[in-house]
């Protein structure tokens, strides 16, 4: 018996033996494992997380001829609607957004902002008038007059409801409305030395989403909750003042109307560049006998886009206009483009946006899915930063680092929700979260590291976590405190996508996944449990734990080490889950002869008690135990994360 107890008396062996012995018959009190977290399939989603055999989403292709009134500051417009209803449901009616509607004194947006404001706060003199409205189903069918308009929501109503399986209808209407000067930092006017820069976005009504799992998606446009639309092909027109340059999502489709032969040389020169060349320069900026084909009047610029759920577009006579070549993986090249006024030009600003562009987009396209679009636009705006299909609006003032980030997140958000069409509405994360997630890859990625991320710590929002009025992610955006909606969108469900990537799964099943959910997704509209499935099921992980936890919780992570105690020859390492959340475990191990191992857990220790004891095998003399050495995990207590505890005071 002496061996036995070479390290400890016979009443610890005991209790040792005891505590050993006990964690194989704690009964099972961890909710986070209960099943009712799985996600059932059906024949439109599959378990699988893929769209399910008879998977269907409806169409909505437009023609919009719109005219800027650069006095009046307005824009005009006829938008024709084609609606294809691939539904399994006829269709009495439509639903459209009317989000200019926001802009007046009794929206419930207006209503509904603090009286000190927010970011979300905009314009009150605005929003639409609307007339001329024809809905009519397939070719011959009677037309309807009949709308109602509550807010930023329009009702549509036909004679006849839209036959279920490929029926089809088309609305029309005019539409008019001021354009806002502060359009809830997603649109608006910006003055400038040489005229004002419109950036034109929510412009024109636009289809809401019809879908299997709520029907009619009608939550109106309060502020933090973004955009979810179908997707079609758009051929739109934009006429403005001669002077202007206009720059558009698509394809412009009539150059040599709107450009000079010189500025048309110069685009062709960019496309098979790698530097950035000017299509007009800082000293030809408002001079319209060197930069326009036309000396008076009123020019259109005809623009087209394929597959988009949306198209945006900015115009102004202020604009320096430079280009460069993207490289996409398939061996296409795409076009990246910057406007902005000749104040911001030069290196240490707007000068390198287009390089800033050029690197995101081809970051994206290598790493995860190749981008789509012809052209990618960096809008200099009086909007901090807003993402449309195509083209983005970012600070006139950012500069450096600042530029880089807002140009590489919102270049980001054509994945997340251009590409893979998410509820933005409702679920945030599902394109703040993923894209705050891969803008960390880029960034490490771009000039081999020329700016820091964000997310490289993962224990530098730690103050968050703890903090009482703290929200879940699954908070609706426009449901959340506005000072929690930064960590509930954006770094929390980023760090959640770390932790799956660097902690839990691995780059390899990580990436397979993840690459895997893009493609599925693809211009369609994932829900969250589409999301879940579609992880588990490609990385062969049951992770209901963490989506429960992390995603749907308001729990920490804290795994601490209790004791290291001697036993048999070997040494017990007594482990405790004193958080929310539990976690697979990883343990760096240094013996006093300077060696290390890196020993791994998996999550299942946790699933009958919130103790474990693990047994370290080993015949050298221990000097320390770390849990999670490189830091990965946002575990809120790094105090009892060592052996010994002074060691942390070192």
């Amino acid at each position: 018996m002496k061996n036995i107890f070479k390290w400890a008396c016979s009443g610890f062996f005991l209790f040792q033996f005891m505590q050993l012995s006990a964690q194989d018959v704690t009964p099972n009190n961890q909710p986070e494992y209960d099943p009712i977290m799985y996600r059932q399939g059906s024949v439109y989603r599959s378990a699988s997380g893929k769209p399910g055999p008879e998977y269907w989403q409806n169409e909505a292709d437009y023609k919009i001829d719109a005219t800027l009134d650069d006095a009046k500051q307005t824009i005009t417009g006829k938008v024709t609607i084609t609606y294809h209803n691939n539904s399994p449901e006829a269709l009495e009616y439509i639903w459209l957004y009317v989000e200019q509607n926001r802009f007046t004194e009794t929206s419930r947006g207006t209503l509904t902002t603090p009286v000190m404001g927010n970011r979300y706060s905009g314009d009150t003199d605005g929003g639409y008038t609307v007339s001329s409205v024809q809905a009519k189903v397939g070719k011959r069918g009677e037309a309807s007059n009949k709308y109602l308009i509550d807010d930023t929501r329009m009702q549509v109503y036909f004679n006849e409801p839209i036959p279920a399986e490929k029926g089809v209808a088309t609305i029309s209407m005019n539409f008019t409305f001021k354009i806002p000067e502060a359009g809830m930092d997603r649109m608006g006017r910006l003055e400038t030395d040489n005229g004002i820069i419109y950036s034109i976005a929510q412009w024109y009504p636009r289809v809401a989403v019809f879908d299997d799992v709520k029907g009619w998606n009608t939550e109106p446009y309060l502020g933090a909750g973004e955009f979810y639309l179908e997707y079609g092909d758009f051929d739109y027109s934009v006429t403005v003042p001669y002077d202007h340059i206009v720059v558009g999502s698509g394809q412009l489709e009539n150059p040599k109307e709107v450009l000079t032969k010189t500025e048309q040389e110069r685009l062709e020169k960019a496309a098979n560049s790698e530097e950035t060349v000017y299509i007009i320069t800082p000293d030809e900026v408002n001079n319209p006998s060197v930069t326009r084909p036309v000396s008076s009047g009123m020019v259109t610029w005809h623009f087209s886009m394929e597959n988009t759920r949306d198209v945006s577009f900015a115009s102004s006579k202020a604009f320096v206009w430079d280009a460069a070549k993207i490289n996409l993986p398939s061996g296409n090249a795409c076009l990246a483009q910057s406007v902005y006024p000749k104040e911001v030009a030069g290196d240490n600003a707007w000068g390198r946006s287009t390089e800033y562009v050029k690197g995101s987009i081809e970051n994206y396209s290598n790493q995860w899915f190749e981008y789509p679009y012809p052209n990618a636009i960096n809008v200099a705006s009086n909007v901090g930063g807003m993402e449309y299909p195509g083209i983005v609006f970012c600070g006139v003032n950012s500069t450096g680092a600042g530029l880089w980030g807002v140009t590489d997140h919102e270049f980001g958000h054509i994945w997340f929700p251009m590409i893979v069409g998410s509820n933005e509405r409702l679920y945030p994360w599902m394109d703040e979260g993923f894209n705050t997630f891969i803008n960390h890859y880029s960034t490490l990625a771009f000039n081999d590291g020329e700016y820091p991320s964000e997310l490289t710590q993962a224990r530098s929002n730690l103050g968050y976590y703890t903090k009482k009025n703290r929200e879940s992610i699954a908070t609706y955006p426009d449901v959340v405190s506005t000072s929690n909606l930064g960590y509930t969108a954006y770094y929390k469900p980023a760090m959640g996508m770390m932790m799956l990537r660097e902690y839990i799964l691995g780059h390899d099943r990580f990436d397979y996944a993840f690459k895997d959910y893009i493609k599925t997704w693809a211009y369609k509209h994932p829900q969250p449990s589409d999301f879940f499935n579609a992880m588990e099921n490609a990385a062969g992980e049951n992770l209901n734990w963490f989506w429960r936890g992390w995603f749907y919780g308001n729990g920490n992570v804290d795994i601490a080490i209790n004791r290291v105690q001697p036993f048999r020859g070997a040494y017990v390492v007594m482990l405790d889950n004193r958080g929310d959340i539990p976690m697979p475990v990883k343990l760096k191990v240094t013996y006093t002869d300077g060696t290390e191992e890196l020993k791994e857990l998996p999550v299942e220790i946790w699933q009958r008690g919130d103790s474990w004891n693990y047994l370290l095998k080993t015949d050298k003399e221990l000097e320390s135990v770390e849990i999670d050495p490189d830091k990965l995990t946002p575990d809120i207590n790094s105090s009892n994360d060592v052996w010994p505890n002074d060691m942390y005071k070192k």
